[in-house]
């Protein structure tokens, strides 16, 4: 964004002072510099803290979904099993690069706890061994299995809604505008995404050294992972803040103030807005990047996750 960066997004929320206190005492971890097996056991060990303690689900069952090029470890979180239930199919986070459906276990509970849909996590292929589009063709597997009635009868796939966080919303939206011409997709819930490879705006200024998570030289690097031959200027689907968004169904966007990304979100919601289509914006100043999957300590990640199932259920359950 154009204009500077409100003192109050970068003033600590107080729930998030003690997590931030304890993320700079720790020994920095770079995961650039590590051998790629060693740095996904880092983030899986960092991330397993926040799975705990876990909202319970009355049906949860593990499974593989049929993809591209083979099977994809699957997970459905069903609150009411045995009767039907609309779908969100949900794309974890991880720049790509990490991530699976035990580092965003959270989430996917408190989504199936408060819409009352059943929820689908994918564990799609991760770069850079897979750049794009390879997750994005992954979930559009998911999709379309899902919408084929293949999750059974208590799943309606005829109502399925998106949901992902950071690189996983980029991927959601990925997919909703592939599929913006199909009315099984109905609504998708952005969780601070990252939209384009771009690393001037005011939020990456204010954000992007590192002194709250994620930084802007390790987006680079994610970025870089996942774009593979393809160039920072890329008009693809990987870069959907570039697309024309006309025709997408209505949509949830949240953003943290203490996020390098806060403003791809910002910038989205402008280009939502110019092409019509209708939104719902929840800023949440004070907090970090990937705040939803801290539900252990931070009310707002409750707040957030609360609100998005209320809209994804305002939708498919109207």
């Amino acid at each position: 964004m154009n204009a500077a960066t409100p003192t109050r997004l970068l003033q600590p929320a107080p729930h998030m002072e003690p997590i931030l206190k304890r993320m700079r005492a720790a020994k920095p971890v770079d995961y650039r510099t590590m051998p790629m097996a060693d740095a996904r056991r880092v983030f899986d060990e960092i991330a397993e803290y926040w799975t705990e303690p876990k909202l319970p689900v009355a049906g949860i069952r593990e499974f593989s979904v049929p993809g591209p090029e083979g099977a994809l470890r699957a997970r459905l979180y069903h609150p009411h099993p045995g009767q039907q239930r609309p779908l969100v199919i949900f794309v974890h986070g991880g720049g790509w690069t990490f991530g699976s459906i035990d580092t965003h276990d959270g989430p996917m509970r408190h989504l199936a706890h408060h819409s009352g849909c059943a929820v689908l996590g994918v564990d799609y292929r991760l770069s850079p061994e897979h750049p794009f589009p390879g997750g994005l063709s992954d979930i559009l597997s998911a999709i379309e299995f899902a919408a084929a009635g293949s999750l059974g009868g208590d799943v309606d796939g005829g109502r399925i809604a998106l949901a992902g966080d950071s690189a996983g919303a980029n991927i959601a939206l990925a997919a909703m505008l592939t599929l913006r011409d199909d009315t099984r997709t109905k609504t998708a819930a952005l969780f601070y995404g990252c939209f384009a490879p771009i690393f001037d705006t005011e939020s990456h200024k204010a954000c992007g050294d590192g002194s709250f998570g994620l930084s802007t030289e390790s987006m680079r690097w994610y970025w870089q992972n996942y774009l593979g031959n393809e160039s920072e200027t890329t008009l693809s689907y990987a870069a959907p803040l570039r697309a024309d968004l006309t025709g997408l169904p209505p949509l949830y966007l949240n953003c943290a103030g203490l996020d390098p990304l806060r403003d791809d979100t910002l910038l989205m919601c402008q280009k939502l807005a110019n092409a019509g289509v209708r939104y719902q914006l929840e800023v949440f100043p004070g907090v970090v990047h990937g705040f939803i999957r801290m539900t252990r300590e931070l009310p707002a990640a409750n707040e957030a996750l609360r609100k998005a199932a209320a809209f994804i259920a305002g939708v498919l359950t109207p």
